[in-house]
């Protein structure tokens, strides 16, 4: 079983903003953002409909990091 490092706390990414450089805040799984019981169902029933083709053959989890500077936000493919 492939586990997220980030949603289980295993393991944090530094990650800065294309566009002013600073760090950005990770939000979480994009899928938990589809509806109110998304962040209930099945982490891998849900890679079937994230709309990225290859998260679930691939072993990838999709966070989405945000930035409070300028607020841009932006996807990031996490290995699992």
């Amino acid at each position: 079983m492939n586990v997220c490092p980030l949603c289980n706390g295993l393991r944090r990414v530094m990650v800065y903003c294309s566009y002013c450089r600073q760090q950005m805040e990770d939000k979480g799984e994009v899928t938990d953002y589809f509806d109110d019981y998304s962040p209930y169902m099945d982490a891998d029933v849900m890679k079937l409909v994230d709309g990225y083709l290859r998260t679930y053959t691939n072993h990838e989890c999709v966070h989405l990091f945000y930035c409070p500077t300028c607020h841009e936000e932006e996807v990031r493919f996490i290995k699992e």
